[in-house]
Order: C-alpha cells, then structure tokens, then sequence
C-alpha cells in the first residue's frame, strides 16, 4: 500500500517531487526494457548453452569409456609412464564483452607445441585405444573452454536479471506510488489552504466594506 512522503506541503516541494515522479517513470521505463532484453538474451544463451552441455558430457561418456578399455589392456604403471610428460600445453587468455551492460566473460586459448603431434609416448609399448582416447579429449577441449564460457555468461545474466527485476518492483510497487499519492494529497493541501485564503479575503473585503458604509 502506498504511503505518503513526509514532507512540508509547499509549491516548491511539490515541484520537486513532479520532477521525482516524472525521473522516476522514465527510469521504469528504461529498466523495464532492459530487463527485457536481459531475459531476451539469458534465454537464448540458455537454450546454447543446454545443447552445448549435452554435445560435451556425450563426448567425455564416449570418452571416459575410452579411458576404461584402454585400463582394461594396459597397466595403470605403463599409462601413468605414457601421460606424465605432455608434448603440448594450454595458455588461456580471459577477456570480456559487454551485454546489456553486463560483463560475461570471453575465453581465448592456444595450444604451446607441436599441433600435430599430441602424443606424448612412443607408439610401440602402447595400445591403438589410448591413441583414441587420446584424440578425443584433445576434441573436446575447445568446446569445454566454450561451454565454461558460456556458463558463466548464464550465471552473471541471471544476477543482473534478478537486480533489475528488483529495482523495477522497487519503482513500481514503491516509489512512484508513494510519489503520487504525496503529489495528491500536497495537492490537495494547497487547494484548501487557497480555499480558505480566498474565505478569509472574502470576509476581511464585507467587513471593510461593512465599516465603510457605517462611516
């Protein structure tokens, strides 16, 4: 329920409060739009985001089932020897883009080493499934940076969604009620404070009107 602002029922307080209410409306307005787009935009990541996390754990499956035949026919001994010492590494870089004012992260990496050759072990005391398993990780990273990407997206959208929203009821359910029922009732004030300036006028002009025609 609306309530009242307490302060002194003058022209001048009056003024600044229209001005209050009209600031206050176009800020609705504006962040109404922008919770909009927000939702707009978290909708369509969201909807990337559930393809792309299906497409990758699908991988890791296949991938990890890899891993578990490859166990099956080497030592864990020999294919701790065979992956200790990795050909190649990952330097990421992060960096950011700007939605609807918000700042979701952008994930840039490359590969240190030989691209061709992932391999880190010779092929003569290892199995052919290892070199599967292998291959299919490799595959999968560029869209696990991706999918972390666009995860992280999701989660500082939904945020920012969930503050606008707030701000919006703020305004809505809040202040501009309180602002208007203010401007009613200071408006209301003044008319009959003008009311009664204008009885008291009307009685002083009769009596000296009344005094006039007795002198």
């Amino acid at each position: 329920m609306a309530q009242i602002i307490k302060v002194n029922p003058t022209r001048m307080e009056l003024s600044k409060l229209k001005k209050r209410l009209k600031t206050a409306q176009r800020g609705h307005k504006l962040l109404k739009d922008k919770r909009d787009e927000l939702v707009k935009q978290f909708l369509e990541l969201v909807h990337k985001t559930r393809d792309l996390r299906a497409e990758v754990e699908g991988k890791l499956k296949l991938s990890h089932e890899a891993f578990a035949g490859v166990s099956a026919v080497m030592s864990p001994q020999s294919l701790e020897e065979a992956l200790i010492f990795p050909k190649q590494s990952v330097e990421l870089s992060p960096s950011s883009k700007n939605i609807m004012s918000v700042d979701v992260p952008v994930f840039d990496y490359k590969m240190n080493g030989n691209s061709s050759d992932i391999f880190s072990y010779g092929f003569a005391f290892t199995s052919a499934e290892l070199d599967g398993a292998i291959q299919g990780l490799s595959d999968i990273l560029p869209q696990l940076v991706e999918l972390a990407e666009k995860e992280k997206s999701v989660m500082l959208l939904a945020s920012e969604i969930e503050k606008t929203r707030r701000r919006v009821n703020a305004l809505e359910h809040v202040l501009i009620p309180n602002l208007q029922v203010t401007i009613k009732s200071i408006v209301m004030k003044l008319d009959e404070n003008e009311r009664g300036n204008t009885t008291r006028l009307m009685k002083v002009k009769d009596m000296v009107l009344k005094q006039k025609d007795r002198y």
